[in-house]
């Protein structure tokens, strides 16, 4: 019965998200080792926990934000100012975000697997090369700077601590309220749980970046190598 009723509530609960996870189930076959680690922070620790835990944690979070006045208006603006941007929501922007750069080479790369017919293939495919190790860099650097601003938006916004009790004065309050906030321990958990999350993203990509450029780096080295051997040899094939 149990194993039935979690079945059933990751079904209902996972199912907005179902066209996101097929993509990214393509795409981790493009992937290198550490793209593909990304990849399971993103599937894993984010699309299914924010798709089940979190969806259920700030369902009731604005009904539940309770004050101790009845004045019309109070509670709301207070929640306002308690949470500018919800804590869910941010977090979904925060998804998409950061996975429509990938998504974006994802098509390409998918675009440019099958070339139409040419004389000079060989050049064609160079250039193709290129082009999505170019295009790979940029994803990776739009994913470092998405990951490290949104830690830092939600360091500001959020602290690290969702805090029980909250006090406003804000109008129309006839004098300054307590507000109580709804489950602020698993809040903060989950809070500090997400933030934890986003600093090993940004980390792995950053490592990723470096290996990849690295790579690439000896790689186009190699070539040129190759290609200065080849020119040293010309005047002596001449002779």
């Amino acid at each position: 019965m149990i194993m039935l009723y979690l079945k059933n509530n990751c079904d209902r609960s996972m199912g907005e998200w179902g066209f996101i996870g097929g993509l990214f189930k393509d795409f981790q076959t493009h992937l290198p080792m550490l793209g593909r680690f990304w990849l399971v922070l993103v599937l894993v620790f984010r699309i299914l926990i924010l798709g089940t835990v979190a969806s259920d944690m700030f369902e009731d979070e604005q009904e539940e934000f309770t004050c101790n006045t009845l004045q019309p208006g109070c509670k709301q603006v207070c929640y306002d100012e308690a949470f500018p941007i919800s804590q869910y929501r941010f977090w979904v922007f925060h998804l998409i975000l950061i996975a429509t750069p990938s998504l974006l080479y994802f098509v390409y790369h998918n675009k440019s697997a099958n070339p139409s017919p040419s004389k000079k293939r060989s050049n064609r495919e160079n250039r193709e090369e290129k082009a999505l190790r170019t295009l790979y860099i940029i994803t990776l650097i739009s994913r470092i700077v998405a990951e490290i601003g949104f830690l830092f938006v939600q360091w500001y916004l959020y602290g690290f601590k969702v805090e029980a009790q909250f006090p406003c004065d804000r109008f129309p309050c006839p004098y300054t309220v307590d507000c109580f906030t709804s489950r602020p321990a698993e809040k903060t958990v989950f809070l500090l749980f997400y933030f934890a999350v986003g600093v090993i993203s940004a980390f792995s990509s950053v490592v990723e970046l470096l290996y990849s450029s690295g790579k690439w780096f000896c790689s186009n080295q190699k070539k040129l190598d190759l290609y200065d051997q080849c020119d040293s040899r010309q005047p002596f094939r001449q002779n």
